[in-house]
């Protein structure tokens, strides 16, 4: 097997320039080099190559049949050293790119298109590609790397190939009719709300496992079960039942005939955490 001569771009446009000029001084001149040195770059561009690229004499410089053949490969080899550089150059300073998120969907629809329109505005030429999916979804995507990062409900252990920074904590509320008694009820309290119809999340989101999580035993008196929040907004408005929900998914239920209450429990919370791979830089 043949072994590819190793070319630099300076022999490269060295050749170039030769190839343009047929003669060896004015050829120095618009490379900046002296003649000797560039003479030495001609030469050892002959010899990567193991051929004579040029026929010199006293008069005249001219491109030898294999110099012709070469010259073309000569400039694509440039173009797309330069193509290389350019693009690379565009993800350093931002102007290309595409950054891929995997976040919850209370996330998706309520925090980060406010995220997202303020950095599209700073930086127009990067791309971002988003999975609006449940927290496990979310983590799967980042470990399998179709996503860069994510904005989801679990961190990752000491031990795991992923690596989770706390994000922020979510506190929770009680949403009800205008005139559901909840709603003006003095102190809100666990015990008051456990008999009435709920309006339970699915058992696999972010949202039921931490509810689960802090009223264990207590069993709510759930009369469905539901995948999304804005199935939940719904059934509430419609007088089926109340719910428990995060801060950050209240945008769901600002509507006058609803009522969102914080609840006075200090263990109900939902921590977000940002969780890349753990191996592995991300892209500037």
């Amino acid at each position: 097997m043949r072994n590819t001569p190793d070319l630099s771009t300076r022999q490269l446009r060295a050749f170039l320039a030769l190839a343009e000029h047929r003669n060896f001084t004015r050829a120095a001149q618009t490379s900046h080099l002296s003649q000797p040195a560039f003479s030495a770059l001609i030469r050892a561009l002959e010899d990567a190559v193991g051929t004579r690229l040029f026929d010199r004499d006293t008069r005249s410089v001219q491109l030898t049949p294999e110099g012709r053949l070469f010259e073309s490969a000569a400039r694509r080899l440039l173009d797309d050293m330069g193509s290389a550089m350019g693009d690379l150059a565009d993800h350093v300073e931002r102007r290309k790119g595409r950054v891929r998120i995997a976040a919850l969907p209370s996330l998706a629809a309520g925090w980060l298109p406010t995220v997202f329109a303020e950095f599209m505005q700073a930086w127009p030429g990067i791309r971002i590609d988003l999975d609006d999916a449940l927290s496990d979804a979310c983590i799967a995507l980042v470990r399998s790397g179709q996503a860069d990062f994510a904005l989801a409900a679990s961190g990752a252990t000491a031990d795991s190939d992923l690596l989770g920074r706390k994000l922020c904590t979510d506190r929770f509320h009680l949403v009800c009719r205008a005139d559901h008694p909840l709603a003006r009820e003095p102190r809100l309290t666990v015990k008051k709300i456990a008999p009435w119809p709920f309006i339970q999340m699915a058992r696999n989101s972010s949202v039921r496992q931490a509810l689960d999580a802090a009223l264990h035993p207590l069993r709510l008196n759930a009369v469905f079960e539901v995948e999304h929040l804005a199935t939940v907004m719904g059934l509430v408005e419609a007088g089926l039942g109340i719910s428990v929900v995060p801060a950050l998914t209240l945008f769901h239920f600002r509507r006058e005939t609803l009522v969102t209450r914080p609840l006075p429990l200090p263990a109900l919370t939902r921590t977000l955490y940002l969780v890349q791979r753990r191996e592995g830089s991300l892209s500037v």
